[in-house]
């Protein structure tokens, strides 16, 4: 059924930035206050570097506001699916379920495969 391994999931607001002008220690404690929960270092799929924020769902709209409010212009914005426990499988297995995952995300049905392989 529909959500029926939701619970092993926590569903999170997240934002990718540009790190150019950006202070990041600075813009991260002026964020907490709109639901900033993580923010890191990340990479786009061409390895351009990026920042990565993450808030709770129920704070999404608080956070890009917060972004907006600063002429912060996000790269991407979208709301993901954070495994709340990560599995580890052996080299093989694991190489059987990123193909599988591969197929999926080829699927023009498909909007977006979320997974807790570790």
């Amino acid at each position: 059924n529909s959500g029926s391994v939701g619970f092993l999931f926590k569903i999170m607001g997240v934002f990718r930035l540009k790190p150019t002008g950006i202070l990041a220690d600075e813009l991260e404690l002026e964020l907490i206050d709109f639901g900033l929960e993580e923010m890191g270092e990340g990479s786009s799929e061409k390895g351009e570097p990026q920042i990565v924020i993450r808030c709770g769902f129920s704070d999404f709209g608080h956070l890009q506001k917060a972004l907006e409010d600063r002429d912060i212009v996000p790269i991407s914005t979208a709301l993901e699916y954070l495994p709340s426990t990560p599995v580890e499988l052996p080299e093989e297995q694991a190489a059987d379920v990123l193909k599988l995952l591969d197929t999926l995300e080829q699927d023009d049905d498909v909007q977006g495969v979320f997974h807790n392989l570790g």
